[in-house]
């Protein structure tokens, strides 16, 4: 690539991120619902920018504010709380927890494929009364590769009117992260991490104490240098581990050396297994063709 082109690729990427701050600036207050990862830190940075620009030009409100809000709950793996105060530190949006009660709705434990609208749903409720405090708009981190996906949530959000500036201007996940990098984001190339429930086999109840020895077993091998994993919870209560096929021997060596499979067992787990095909987001929505034509039964 000569020089010409590289200039041209930069001042693309920097038009890019300049839309994305000017749409998001355009909203006027803003709550993002934050989880510390990638897609919800660039909203989040750019509404920060945004706000900069706009006190800068003297254009902001005084009553305007962009907050960071992330849901705690069991479902949220334990290091991504860190992650979620670490990491709006550095953007230097103001940040809070919300608690919310998921687990209640029926909708939710029972686990079928519509889980995560009931996820979603029950977020946006408890954002709402934080948005309307602050006369703010909602914003989600979805971006235009969520829109191909089998996510239930992204109908939970409009129908909460929750705003999707990423999906909004049509940017993908390797735009995003380009951006996370022009905004100089720490998390820019970090794995993608979804709720800890989407581990759980679709009509295999959701349990906090489930949640709890997902999290306890996918600690366990970050612990012993496997940062990007799942651990899938199937019926029968058998673990089926995804790590990238490179990661294979090493997984092969905990067995040997660590004793992998009794680490397990002792958190609850009857069965272990390795998946050979290796890590690959939405493993657990490749069933729901053979699902679908069961049909979903209450």
């Amino acid at each position: 690539m000569n020089k010409r082109n590289e200039l041209t690729g930069t001042q693309k990427l920097t038009a890019l991120t300049r839309r994305l701050v000017d749409h998001i600036g355009s909203l006027g207050p803003v709550v993002v619902a934050f989880s510390g990862g990638v897609d919800s830190s660039v909203v989040a940075a750019a509404a920060v920018r945004a706000r900069h620009d706009r006190f800068e030009s003297g254009d902001l409100d005084s009553t305007e504010r962009c907050l960071a809000v992330t849901a705690r709950s069991p479902s949220l793996a334990s290091w991504q709380t860190d992650l979620a105060i670490r990491v709006a530190g550095e953007i230097g949006i103001k940040h809070r927890f919300v608690s919310t009660n998921e687990q209640s709705r029926d909708g939710y434990r029972r686990n079928h494929s519509d889980r995560c609208y009931y996820c979603k749903s029950t977020l946006y409720h408890f954002l709402q009364p934080i948005a309307d405090e602050l006369n703010a708009v909602i914003l989600s981190g979805t971006n235009a590769d969520d829109l191909g996906d089998h996510r239930p949530g992204i109908q939970a959000g409009r129908e909460a009117q929750v705003i999707t500036p990423l999906a909004d201007l049509h940017l993908t996940k390797s735009e995003v992260r380009s951006i996370a990098q022009e905004l100089g984001l720490s998390n820019a190339d970090l794995p993608a991490s979804p709720c800890l429930a989407s581990r759980i086999e679709y009509r295999v109840d959701v349990t906090p104490e489930r949640l709890a020895r997902i999290d306890a077993a996918e600690s366990w091998l970050r612990r012993h240098g496997l940062p990007d994993l799942r651990v899938r919870l199937h019926s029968g209560e058998l673990a089926r581990i995804e790590v990238p096929r490179d990661c294979f021997q090493r997984v092969v060596e905990m067995e040997m050396n660590r004793s992998l499979t009794n680490q397990f067992r002792q958190l609850g787990f009857r069965h272990v297994t390795l998946d050979l095909v290796g890590l690959r987001s939405g493993s657990m929505n490749e069933g729901l063709v053979q699902i679908n034509q069961v049909g979903e039964k209450s």
